[in-house]
């Protein structure tokens, strides 16, 4: 569970259970182009002809209760093929809150809550505090908990919910360390290490050298941004606290997977000539770490900003964050039913004392950012997963119509 990071965990933790050798569910949301996306074994999206089958097979269930939610059917039908192809291990991502979540329902080898901040707050609460309560409804009884870090609000409601649960925490950047040591636009390295290590690590970064037979555990990761350094850490806790439980789960594997990770529209660089990079920022926070990895990998690039983005969403802090790094932006807008109209996000950024100006649909918008940009200047889209879906669907399937399964 999480505001931001939720997916990455889960991604990482997957593939390093595949790289074990386990036959590994992953149930995440939402989906990018098609909704088969959400149900996957070993990186697989479930058949459309099996899902199809599962949807017949529970209908009689389904007509049984009342009000059931588009996400509640679509868990049910993940656990259940998950079942039936017998899993060795499912990762599984909360999709809103936690505590009254449909995937609560199951009781983990861990529970994982990732870095909290506002988002959601009509359905979580106001304040961080009711925000980690929610999310740390996933804890259970005596089952280990890992955290990333956490601002004191939120992290004082965790550790009451572990304590009263009787439920292990390992708290990332204070029982496990962690910290970025190279990083390019081709991906990252970083090591994590123990408290006691410490020592070895100060000389290692005064010296350059490693203290002899003992290493850091250096990990290398595709995904770009010290946020996934921080989510890559809080993955490796979660797996360390599967293999306490005795969960096989080899360093090697660990290292394997984590350099072999797919998580689309993340800080994905598209293209490098010109620069074009999908994010999938959706709140202040997310836009925050978006612009950090903007001036971490990119700081002498101006950017073009193509934005779209939900109504219910925080637009002015996303913009309050973004404007300072951004020269141009084109507004566009999703064919999401929520999608706010570009012409009001031109409005806003205009405050900003931001050029802006609306371009729909977004193939357009696209189109019109790349034919502006400068061998200097980076193109972005971000404000929603659902426009960074779409423009990574126009730039692999130029004139086509994206899929909305």
């Amino acid at each position: 569970a999480g505001t931001k990071g939720k997916g990455s965990v889960s991604s990482l933790c997957a593939s390093a259970l595949r790289a074990q050798g386990y036959q590994v569910g992953l149930y995440t949301s939402p989906h990018l182009q098609d909704y088969a996306e959400r149900i996957q074994i070993n990186g697989v999206d479930i058949p459309h002809g099996e899902m199809a089958a599962l949807v017949e097979e529970i209908k009689p269930y389904v007509a049984k209760i009342e009000q059931l939610t588009t996400f509640e059917i679509t868990t049910a039908l993940g656990f259940l093929y998950f079942a039936r192809q017998q899993v060795d291990v499912a990762v599984v991502e909360v999709g809103l809150g936690g505590r009254l979540d449909a995937t609560n329902v199951i009781s983990p080898l861990v529970s994982v809550i990732t870095s909290l901040s506002y988002d959601h707050m009509a359905v979580l609460g106001n304040s961080l505090g009711q925000i980690a309560t929610e999310k740390a409804g996933i804890v259970k009884p005596g089952r280990p908990v890992v955290s990333s870090p956490q601002k004191e609000e939120a992290l004082e409601v965790i550790e009451k919910i572990a304590t009263e649960r009787g439920s292990e925490l390992t708290l990332v950047g204070r029982d496990i360390f962690y910290a970025p040591w190279s990083h390019s636009l081709d991906g990252q390295t970083m090591l994590v290490w123990q408290p006691e290590e410490q020592p070895q690590v100060d000389a290692l970064i005064e010296t350059g050298e490693t203290v002899e037979n003992w290493e850091p555990e250096r990990l290398t990761l595709p995904l770009l941004g010290y946020h996934q350094v921080v989510n890559a850490a809080t993955a490796y806790a979660a797996l360390q606290a599967a293999r306490k439980q005795g969960m096989k789960i080899d360093d090697a594997a660990i290292r394997k997977g984590f350099s072999e990770v797919s998580w689309q529209c993340r800080f994905e660089i598209l293209s490098r000539d010109p620069l074009v990079i999908l994010d999938s920022a959706h709140n202040r926070d997310s836009a925050m770490k978006l612009r950090l990895a903007l001036d971490d990998y990119l700081p002498d690039q101006s950017v073009i900003l193509i934005f779209g983005a939900s109504e219910d969403k925080d637009i002015s802090g996303m913009f309050d964050e973004l404007m300072p790094r951004v020269k141009q932006v084109i507004a566009t807008q999703s064919v999401h039913p929520r999608a706010m109209d570009a012409n009001k996000l031109v409005a806003l950024a205009h405050q900003h004392g931001v050029r802006a100006m609306a371009v729909t649909p977004l193939e357009s918008a696209l189109a019109k950012a790349l034919e502006m940009a400068g061998r200097d200047t980076a193109v972005l889209v971000t404000g929603s997963l659902f426009v960074a879906a779409a423009a990574r669907y126009a730039w692999f399937h130029p004139g086509e119509t994206p899929r909305t399964a």
